[in-house]
């Protein structure tokens, strides 16, 4: 409820958005303007029964063939009406806009025992998981272009329940499967649709180009395990902005891959902007990394909201990973009752195998973190490079954050970094020096 509650809230947003000044109403829609179809079939056209039992496996993948193969121009759309529609995973066609009707749902078989297996991404190595491949996603796509998932806040639910259990008990023989994939496709577009109980991770483009993904709620519960929002990995020219995430773990977070498979892979996440964004999670709220092999840069996000968080903001990597972190500006952050504001750290995540390089060490530099006010928060942050990588040209500027009435506030720890900081509150490390207009504050990002 409260989900789609805060998805109107932004859809209103949109709404008075020419009333408002520029600065304020900023959007990535040019990055794939919004395509408008005018051929338009219906799933029930196939033999769709929204009915909550009947398995509807057969009927959206014969409705997306005939997309596929009559390849009417401008693209086909395929309407999805109000109802609970039960399928096992289906692969999506290039030139289609799939469209959820206001009270429509895509559920997600819980019949783990048929479900597809796929090549592991090349850039891991394995699955994420376990060794081997990967559990295809439930929505699934692979060089693609010009496609749409969009509605009226219709939900697609990948009732994870099931996928969390094989996970705490054991029993999972390959990774979980994510609820939206894209892989090697671009002019992709996701808004105004409800995602919820995702197996895995919600949304995950990778080796992607032009991804816009706005007007979101996804959901999952606090304990639900590995069920990250948005993860764009290996991809390019990515916006996500005015959704609202609750999930199990990091709300939004950039990838590029795991250890000596992202770097011999060697796409960077590049190009990305996250904006008014609002979300509680007990891990982070905007994360980089851990895996960022291939290496990240020119990241941007701003306007973010975060209430009842593990981290804030947190940038991770580790030995082994190389590859590197640079250009990454994080501003107009409000965060609340959070554990730990701000945490860059090169010792975070696991590696694939005993095959990484222990010399294959990350690059971390030029990172700007400002305007961010905290209320209730238990330790302000941490940095932590490498002895033989320090981080360099970290800055930070106008940030206040405040622990809770009555308590003490934590020290900030820091070691093997460099850089500046500005008005901040609790003072941060001896390592960061102070700075006013010039030093390492002034990094033009």
């Amino acid at each position: 409820m409260l989900g789609s509650v805060i998805s109107i809230i932004f859809l209103c947003v949109v709404a008075i958005a020419p009333f408002l000044k520029a600065e304020y109403v900023e959007t990535c829609s040019g990055i794939v303007p919004m395509r408008y179809r005018n051929d338009r079939i219906s799933i029930t056209d196939f033999g769709g029964v929204g009915d909550g039992r009947t398995m509807n496996t057969k009927a959206f993948r014969e409705a997306i063939f005939r997309i596929q193969h009559l390849r009417r121009r401008g693209g086909t759309l395929l309407y999805v009406p109000p109802g609970e529609f039960l399928t096992e995973s289906f692969n999506l066609t290039s030139h289609m806009t799939l469209y959820l009707a206001r009270g429509a749902v895509i559920k997600a078989t819980q019949d783990t025992q048929h479900w597809p297996l796929i090549d592991p991404l090349p850039s891991y190595g394995r699955g994420r998981e376990r060794a081997g491949g990967r559990y295809m996603s439930f929505i699934h796509g692979d060089g693609l272009r010009d496609v749409v998932i969009t509605g009226e806040n219709g939900t697609i639910d990948g009732q994870g329940g099931v996928w969390w259990n094989m996970w705490r008990d054991g029993s999972l023989q390959f990774t979980r499967p994510n609820l939206v994939e894209f892989m090697h496709s671009r002019s992709i577009i996701i808004s105004n649709v409800i995602f919820k109980n995702s197996p895995f991770w919600n949304i995950h483009p990778v080796y992607c180009s032009n991804v816009v993904i706005r007007y979101l709620t996804i959901l999952a519960p606090a304990d639900s395990p590995n069920t990250d929002g948005i993860d764009p990995d290996s991809s390019s020219s990515v916006c996500i902005e005015d959704s609202y995430i609750s999930t199990g773990d990091d709300l939004v977070s950039v990838k590029s891959g795991w250890d000596e498979y992202g770097i011999a892979y060697g796409r960077p996440s590049k190009d990305i902007t996250i904006r008014r964004v609002t979300g509680s999670s007990p891990f982070a709220g905007i994360a980089i990394g851990s895996e960022t092999s291939g290496g990240i840069e020119n990241i941007l996000a701003e306007h973010v909201t975060l209430y009842n968080m593990g981290i804030g903001i947190n940038i991770k990597t580790n030995i082994g990973r190389g590859g590197f972190i640079r250009n990454i500006t994080v501003s107009d952050v409000y965060m609340e009752n959070v554990q730990k504001g701000i945490k860059i750290a090169g010792d975070v995540g696991d590696h694939p195998d005993d095959k990484f390089n222990p010399n294959a060490l990350p690059v971390v530099k030029d990172i700007a973190i400002k305007n961010v006010w905290g209320e209730r928060v238990q330790q302000p942050g941490s940095i932590h490079g490498l002895t033989n990588s320090p981080f360099t040209g970290i800055c930070l500027s106008n940030i206040n954050l405040l622990t809770g009435t009555g308590q003490k506030s934590t020290p900030w720890q820091c070691r093997d970094v460099s850089g500046g900081a500005v008005k901040v509150s609790p003072w941060p490390c001896s390592e960061l020096t102070t700075t006013h207009q010039t030093g390492a504050c002034s990094i033009p990002f």
